[in-house]
């Protein structure tokens, strides 16, 4: 196979992100990229390795999904760049029309840490496969997402959880924004591509100041906020996202990474993020546990037996339209496939949840929105957190 011939030249992004409309903090915008444009807020669905497990594309278009998210790591391992070369990326390989963002493979810093090496050079990682090893560099990693040819890159920063210690949160903040400019440095795409910069600094609000301040200059197409959902206080959850959303530039999209939980997405949202992605929709889904509008509902056998009602009454997701809770229940416990089913409903109830909050953003009925959100989810004012009250007054959002 002839690899891909690359010309460096002067860097051109693609990206074009505009708001559409706003209340407060909360924004509906729209980004137009290489293969369409996405509606915002988004939250993209995750296929680790090019594909969620038994959800088929045409499902995924059926669904409304206009980006979908892939793994750097996994993808520069196997099929490997000298293959996604060979179809010209990873659309053509996959067969997937719409957007594709791909994270740096970053985060494998955290989830594959025991076979980590973390330097300046970059990370160098010991297969879980075979033992060989891997130097995953700022170069390296844009070079494997040239070659996946995703619409938006991630940059690859240096991931660390938020309870680590200080002195290990300051290291990778600072090394994080001096990765930045080797990223930009090693880009060589043959197609148009988009690089995002991530936000680090844990849960210390000089450290995030001191890594907003390296990445806004650089004028790159859009900004994450990262190294959360890591264990911490929800309380520090929000006042981080909001802290970093009041910085970031208005016209640029905001993503906040790794968060998939519907009330998170809704806080996050009202703050000012566009963005979001997580496995947690399909991963609960494998475990029997589904998204309705009450909160999570868990497939129960002694309940269920007789329930010929949809999960969620309404949905129109296909497992909505052609199953019972009594059939997926008995299903769920005899057949594995049955959790694609419910990775289904989960998917489109996320995919759906933030249609309908960017619509209320547009017609200005978001405060109507958000306090029925969370009325219902925890099942009456009274049971809903503190947190999400002092978030939403920050957002400005009432739920009196």
């Amino acid at each position: 196979m002839e690899p891909r011939k690359r010309i460096k030249r002067a860097i051109e992004w693609s990206l074009k992100f505009r708001v559409d409309a706003s209340v407060n903090r909360a924004r509906a915008g729209h980004l137009d990229l290489p293969h369409g444009g996405v509606s915002s807020p988004v939250y993209m669905p995750v296929g680790t390795k090019a594909s969620i497990k038994g959800i088929t594309y045409n499902e995924m278009k059926e669904m409304g999904c206009e980006i979908l998210l892939s793994n750097t790591y996994h993808l520069g391992n196997f099929p490997g760049t000298e293959v996604l070369d060979h179809f010209d990326g990873l659309h053509s390989f996959e067969g997937w029309s719409g957007n594709i963002l791909t994270d740096s493979g970053g985060f494998q810093m955290v989830s594959l840490l025991k076979l980590a090496n973390i330097t300046e050079a970059g990370v160098e990682f010991q297969s879980p496969v075979d033992g060989s090893m891997m130097l995953l560099t700022p170069e390296e990693s844009i070079r494997i997402q040239n070659s996946i040819g995703g619409d938006i890159m991630m940059a690859l920063d240096d991931v660390v959880n938020p309870m680590s210690t200080p002195e290990r949160l300051e290291e990778a903040c600072h090394r994080t924004n001096r990765w930045i400019d080797r990223c930009i440095e090693g880009h060589n795409p043959i197609k148009p591509q988009n690089l995002f910069g991530i936000v680090q600094g844990g849960l210390d609000l000089r450290l995030r100041d001191i890594s907003l301040a390296g990445l806004i200059p650089k004028d790159l197409p859009g900004y994450a906020i990262g190294g959360l959902c890591g264990g911490e206080k929800k309380d520090d959850f929000w006042k981080i996202v909001a802290h970093c959303t009041d910085k970031l530039p208005w016209d640029k999209p905001r993503y906040v990474m790794g968060v998939g939980y519907p009330v998170d997405l809704v806080v996050c949202a009202c703050l000012g993020a566009d963005m979001f992605d997580c496995v947690f929709p399909t991963r609960t889904a494998r475990f029997g546990q589904v998204f309705t509008t009450k909160g999570f509902l868990k497939l129960r056998r002694e309940e269920m037996k007789n329930d010929l009602t949809p999960i969620e009454p309404g949905c129109q997701c296909s497992t909505c339209r052609k199953y019972s809770k009594s059939f997926l229940c008995e299903a769920f416990h005899k057949e594995e496939a049955t959790c694609y089913l419910l990775s289904v409903h989960n998917i489109y109830f996320l995919l759906n949840l933030m249609r309908r909050l960017r619509q209320s953003i547009v017609t200005n009925t978001l405060d109507a929105f958000v306090k029925d959100f969370m009325v219902n989810w925890f099942g009456g004012l009274e049971n809903v957190p503190k947190w999400v009250f002092d978030a939403m007054k920050e957002a400005k959002i009432s739920l009196e």
